[in-house]
């Protein structure tokens, strides 16, 4: 049973993620906020607190949780799969390949913001996939690791958190049919879904605030800093930077080796048909529909089937073809495993740190008592506030829907938001949208968060300078969003909210933005 602390729930993410943003060591952060949040529970014992802080959270609630050491064991074999990959030539080849077909960075950052889209079916993927593959052509177009990560992160559960088949649909459409059915409303969870999209405000510009930043090559804040250092001395990271990802060299081909594109189509293709077959079989597909057993697989069992299997099918190609020997394969696929081992430690501290808050209650704590405030048509836009303060503050959008989701829509109903038993109004289904984008807009800025750790992993990006660069950018989407849920709330249509949002995302970033061409000159 989850215990309630009060306003001491707040002190763990509080420390953690100001310390990270001040002192840019995400490692040390995590774990002294883990360490605040254990002595509290125990009493403010610091003693039991520094050893449970290990033996507790770390080991048994961060690394006994299946779901996350399944998530760590995906990233070790992601890492391993992207070796092997390198080490055939792949990565080169196809690296090679689009570099002649880019013409500049906008080009580049185009299709890293297209692959983003595509590979829509889970965002852990999504972040490694992309991140892995665009990387070196990123690199070579001088496009800063904070930009590109930023890329990454933005369109990765944007889209997965919108699209109807993915790791996420079963947890929303689950969310709904539970409040729905405790409240006696007849209604297609399914249907009220689809519904909600033209609602989710905060990751429909986002999206389109991406769009927009590459089109007019514009940008501000630390971003802007990032760009003009990256374009005007080919540094990518800035000098002291801590990337989450390191490169080795043994990763690389033999002399000699001439890779191609297929030694990195090949792998991919098989990983995402792995991972779109084994999230049905997974799921039960044989007796479910395919909405159903996408949402009820295990997204990290299955992902790591796809990572091991397309590492077998590479290294079986890569000895066939004698581009190295079987232990030659080993010893890159460890190396690529290697590459990830930084990540898994940041994750694994996020995993205890969100243990700990889980047990301090933080999240009913915010509702509770933010509840008392959500009232009449402002409820849709205080809700998608107090969403984005909990992912923020515990670095997951999934909890955050689980805690509000309850709450927000009994809250949304009681404000006549159905009629006829069965009719959905406007109300609701803003209120629902909220909580889902909402989740999605604290999760961008949360540095604790995992998806935002394995956006840095896959760019190759240090992490705290990924979180300090997004957040400006986030925030200002967040704003727009705000305003759209206030107008929505008074009765405004969704679709003249959204072109409302499109104009002052563009507008803010003409104005604000600042234009640069690809050798970092202001225009």
């Amino acid at each position: 049973m989850e215990s309630n602390f009060g306003w001491l729930a707040l002190l763990p993410p509080l420390i953690a993620i100001g310390l990270a943003i001040w002192k840019r060591e995400v490692v040390i952060s995590l774990l002294l906020g883990t360490f605040v949040g254990v002595t509290i529970i125990n009493d403010w014992n610091p003693i039991k607190g520094l050893l449970e802080t290990f033996s507790t959270y770390i080991v048994g609630k961060s690394l006994a949780d299946a779901w996350n050491v399944g998530v760590i064991l995906f990233c070790l074999a992601i890492g391993g799969m992207i070796g092997i990959i390198s080490k055939t030539g792949g990565t080169k080849a196809i690296a090679d390949a689009l570099t002649r077909k880019a013409s500049g960075t906008r080009s580049t950052m185009f299709a890293t913001f297209l692959m983003t889209l595509a590979i829509f079916f889970d965002d852990y993927a999504n972040s490694l996939l992309v991140g892995n593959t665009m990387r070196p052509i990123s690199d070579k177009q001088n496009i800063s690791r904070e930009k590109f990560s930023y890329i990454i992160d933005t369109g990765a559960a944007s889209a997965s958190s919108m699209a109807p088949i993915s790791t996420w649909i079963a947890m929303e459409i689950g969310l709904i049919a539970t409040a729905f059915q405790s409240l006696g409303i007849k209604a297609n969870p399914m249907i009220i879904f689809f519904q909600t999209i033209p609602f989710r405000f905060y990751s429909i510009l986002a999206l389109f605030f991406v769009l927009m930043i590459i089109y007019l090559k514009r940008d501000f804040g630390p971003m802007l800093d990032a760009e003009l250092r990256a374009r005007r001395t080919g540094k990518v990271n800035r000098d002291g930077a801590d990337p989450i990802i390191v490169e080795d060299k043994s990763l690389l081909p033999d002399e000699g080796v001439v890779g191609s594109i297929y030694d990195m189509l090949i792998p991919l293709g098989v990983f995402l048909l792995v991972t779109i077959v084994g999230l049905w079989y997974n799921g039960g597909g044989m007796t479910k529909s395919i909405k159903d057993a996408f949402g009820d697989a295990d997204a990290s069992v299955v992902l790591t089937w796809g990572a091991f299997i397309s590492s077998m099918v590479i290294i079986a190609k890569g000895v066939m073809n004698k581009k190295f020997t079987l232990k030659e394969a080993v010893d890159s696929w460890v190396a690529g495993v290697k590459t990830m081992l930084m990540a898994c430690i940041v994750l694994c501290l996020a995993f205890a740190l969100k243990a700990v808050i889980d047990e301090m209650g933080l999240s009913e704590w915010i509702v509770e008592n933010l509840r008392t405030i959500l009232s009449g048509n402002l409820v849709p836009a205080l809700t998608f506030v107090v969403a984005c303060f909990i992912a923020l503050a515990t670095g997951t959008s999934w909890g955050t829907c689980a805690i509000l989701m309850p709450i927000a829509i009994p809250i949304a109903v009681g404000f006549g938001g159905v009629s006829g038993g069965s009719e959905i109004g406007t109300i609701v289904l803003a209120t629902i949208g909220s909580v889902l984008t909402g989740s999605v807009m604290g999760d961008h800025c949360s540095p604790i968060s995992d998806t935002t750790i394995l956006s840095s992993t896959g760019a190759g990006a240090d992490h705290i300078d990924h979180v300090r660069t997004q957040m400006p950018y986030a925030v200002v989407v967040a704003v727009i969003a705000f305003v759209l849920f206030v107008l929505a709330g008074y009765g405004l249509h969704p679709f003249f909210c959204l072109i409302l949002g499109a104009t002052s995302v563009f507008a803010v970033i003409k104005i604000v933005g600042t234009k640069y061409n690809d050798a970092g000159e202001i225009e």
